[in-house]
């Protein structure tokens, strides 16, 4: 099968690189950082003008008409530039919730017992696969009430601050304030909602994947030590060819699921996705020494947030336990939307 980008792929690609790059540049990037990574509610505003968040809405409901390999190059491009917020949860809530096709609207999601990102500046939130809210976006008095029943948690990621949701989901008499098309309470809709999750998280890992290997690869070709650039050390060289050799499988296995949409194959692209962006961050953070580790550097931002990301939607042990289900199976799911019915062992909220 042809994986190559079309033109038009490659032009979305390359125009939301050059849009992150002109609204989320690096003294931006920092910026969020001393805000405690607060959202920046006019770049959300920007990226749902630039259809970021529409860009899988039919085009007669005011969407870009595009699919899921579409979104995730966009991701792709967000996680190579450490974009902050509930951008998967958002996108996902498009046609859910209102405004949040626009980006007017700060959609962050609760799946299981795992932290909430971004609670405190939400307008909704999705309740996935937590039952009898499985797929509801709580809203108004609901969400008011969940968000004062959880508690701030400590964020290894200072962009992306955390709350540990309600041990029981919080249920009150505003069932008209939630959004009306999410009343889909099947176990295929909230299977399809954390698959689809699992698989734009990935995508964010692969963005920083890449960009940490061509940060490695920028640094060890300019930095010298002993009157040669420390690339020309073959240590340093095993290390880039390492990093390397785990973004483009994960790239491959990300856009292969992205086609598909086969769960075991998210799960599959999520795994390495994960260990990419994680072991990718680490050894990006060694070839740049002494000053990787410093607060000042952003190598240390790419391995909090990849840490985050691995944790969120489907976990390393939740994509083992269902690939060696699918190995042991006699036979396997069909590719096609009936395969998210398919239950997950073990998954998480994300952003």
């Amino acid at each position: 099968m042809d994986f190559q980008l079309s033109d038009d792929q490659r032009a979305l690609r390359s125009g939301m690189r050059d849009l992150l790059g002109a609204v989320f540049d690096r003294d931006r990037l920092r910026a969020a950082v001393e805000r405690d990574g607060a959202l920046d509610r006019s770049l959300w505003r920007e990226l749902g003008a630039a259809g970021f968040f529409a860009l899988r809405l039919p085009e007669e409901a005011g969407g870009v008409g595009l699919g899921l390999p579409e979104a995730v190059l966009l991701f792709e491009e967000a996680g190579r530039a450490l974009l902050p917020g509930p951008l998967v949860a958002t996108h996902l809530a498009a046609g859910l919730v209102k405004g949040a096709a626009e980006g007017e609207a700060v959609v962050t999601a609760a799946a299981g017992d795992l932290p909430v990102a971004h609670l405190a500046e939400a307008d909704a939130v999705l309740v996935v696969g937590a039952e009898p809210l499985a797929g509801e976006a709580l809203t108004g008095e609901a969400l008011r009430a969940f968000v004062a029943a959880a508690r701030p948690v400590r964020s290894m990621d200072p962009l992306t601050p955390l709350h540990r949701p309600p041990a029981v989901s919080v249920r009150t008499r505003a069932d008209a304030e939630r959004a009306p098309a999410a009343t889909e309470r099947t176990p295929a809709h909230a299977g399809r909602f954390r698959f689809e999750a699992a698989l734009l998280t990935a995508a964010e890992q692969l963005g920083s994947a890449a960009r940490t290997t061509e940060a490695a690869v920028q640094h060890a070709g300019s930095r010298e030590q002993f009157g040669s650039p420390v690339g020309a050390f073959q240590a340093v060289k095993h290390l880039c060819a390492d990093m390397l050799a785990r973004t483009e499988p994960a790239r491959a296995a990300v856009y292969a699921a992205a086609v598909t949409g086969d769960p075991v194959e998210i799960a599959a692209a999520k795994l390495l996705a994960d260990e990419a962006a994680v072991r990718n961050a680490r050894d990006c953070l060694q070839i740049h020494g002494g000053m990787g580790f410093t607060w000042e550097a952003d190598v240390h931002l790419h391995l909090k947030r990849a840490w985050l990301r691995a944790a969120s939607w489907l976990t390393g042990a939740g994509a083992e336990e269902l690939l060696a289900a699918d190995l042991g199976a006699a036979g396997r799911l069909p590719r096609s939307s009936a395969a998210y019915g398919r239950p997950v062992p073990e998954a998480g909220g994300g952003g």
